[in-house]
């Protein structure tokens, strides 16, 4: 028993080791790239000037 706890403890640690690296790599690379993407929170707002222009003098239809 005593054997197969002298060969796992140091796979055990290995994998700890690249997982707390794989975690703090991302964790920079996230953080780098999160400023140049935006937040998309739903389909965007048509331009200004993509309505119907009114005429003077009459009221908007609903």
């Amino acid at each position: 028993m005593g054997y197969v706890l002298v060969i796992s403890f140091p796979v055990i640690l290995f994998f700890l080791i690249v997982a707390l690296a794989f975690y703090l790599l991302g964790r920079a690379r996230g953080r780098r790239e999160a400023p140049s993407v935006p937040v998309y929170y739903g389909p965007p707002a048509p331009p200004f000037q993509a309505h119907r222009p009114e005429e003077p003098g009459k009221t908007p239809e609903p």
